[in-house]
């Protein structure tokens, strides 16, 4: 798979520009508009907006219809719920790789320095728990070393990411993603491997059920917004 790092500055601009749109719903699903009016909206080319497009379309958010322009793709619960279902297999199969492992991942290690930690030094702002909870959980598939599963949950991780991060918008589902992963940890360092997978499940099962809550929440107040961007695009599905 070939790096982005090489990308057109300017297309990989324009990415940032619309995905931060897809995921904040100031574009909601289902939601049609142009490749023309979208460079004029964002001020470049065709080109840059293109790749950016395309880009988007290979990691499942948009979708390319024949005549008819391009749609932001609707929210489908249940395939996130099979994605999510997913990650449980994967992670679990980490975690019991890890709990068989004669001597502990200084990974495994670095991580308590980020979640086993006073209160008063924990991390408040959403946004950052949504890419510490990320790479928490991509430390453990990484840690059980099978390059095959770290490459599927990388990809499952990037298709999850528009609905997952809203699960630390509420204070009290960051202060239950500290607890779980301290007690994850704590659990790992004593290789208590049926103790630890419940609770991975349990606290996956738990995200899952939160984030379905909360993106209909916020795609009910998005509904009723006047972003400028809207002047852009079609509604309707």
């Amino acid at each position: 798979m070939s790096s982005h790092s090489d990308a057109n500055p300017l297309a990989e601009q324009v990415y940032g520009r619309l995905k931060e749109d897809i995921f904040e719903f100031r574009l909601l699903p289902g939601d049609h508009f142009t490749e023309t009016r979208m460079a004029s909206y964002y001020e470049v080319s065709r080109t840059p907006m293109r790749d950016a497009l395309y880009r988007l379309q290979r990691e499942g958010f948009l979708e390319v219809g024949f005549r008819r322009g391009w749609r932001v793709r609707n929210l489908d619960f249940a395939y996130f719920d099979d994605l999510y279902d997913l990650r449980i297999v994967l992670e679990i199969v980490a975690i019991e790789r890890i709990c068989q492992m004669t001597t502990h991942s200084q990974q495994l290690l670095d991580l308590k320095d980020v979640w086993i930690i006073p209160k008063n030094e924990q991390e408040k702002d959403g946004r950052v728990i949504a890419r510490l909870d990320e790479n928490f959980h991509t430390v453990l598939v990484s840690i059980a070393a099978n390059k095959q599963i770290a490459r599927v949950h990388a990809e499952l991780t990037e298709k999850i990411r528009i609905i997952r991060r809203l699960d630390f918008t509420a204070r009290n589902r960051i202060e239950a993603t500290y607890q779980e992963h301290a007690k994850i940890l704590k659990l790992l360092l004593q290789r208590k491997f049926v103790e630890v997978s419940k609770l991975l499940r349990s606290h996956i099962e738990q995200s899952k059920l939160e984030v379905r809550k909360i993106t209909l929440h916020r795609l009910h107040e998005a509904q009723s917004m006047n972003y400028p961007v809207h002047d852009m695009v079609t509604k309707g599905n």
